[in-house]
């Protein structure tokens, strides 16, 4: 039976994850604040890791793995393509939103999350 990536324990990790969790950027505070309440209807964590690399969001029931993308993210791009392939090649669905989008355009932001939503469990859609 194949271990599950998101359980492999690293202390290195988890250290980062709980940093990552106590120094949130404003736009994964403003998003997490709607996540959390799950008006979605979905139960969303924060900062997960998945196998070596850690995600802002993820829902387990739906394997979505949400992304904010600061300015960081401009010197990184070979790392993030890099962790966009290992999610995908392991069924994650990963979807990747500016700082600017989730704090000026919310909306459509929750909007585009809540279709993704519906897309994967189309049970709700029905």
């Amino acid at each position: 039976m194949q271990k599950r990536d998101r359980y492999i324990v690293d202390k290195k990790i988890k250290r980062r994850r709980k940093f990552l969790r106590s120094l949130p950027t404003k736009a994964e505070y403003v998003l997490w604040q709607e996540l959390r309440r799950k008006l979605l209807g979905y139960k969303f964590r924060r900062q997960v890791s998945i196998g070596k690399f850690i995600v802002d969001f993820y829902c387990h029931e739906l394997r979505l793995v949400i992304e904010v993308d600061g300015p960081i993210h401009e010197d990184q791009i070979e790392y993030d393509n890099q962790r966009q392939k290992f999610l995908e090649s392991r069924g994650y669905i990963v979807i990747r939103f500016l700082n600017d989008e989730v704090l000026f355009d919310r909306d459509v932001v929750l909007q585009c999350i809540e279709d993704w939503c519906c897309i994967l469990d189309r049970s709700i859609c029905s």
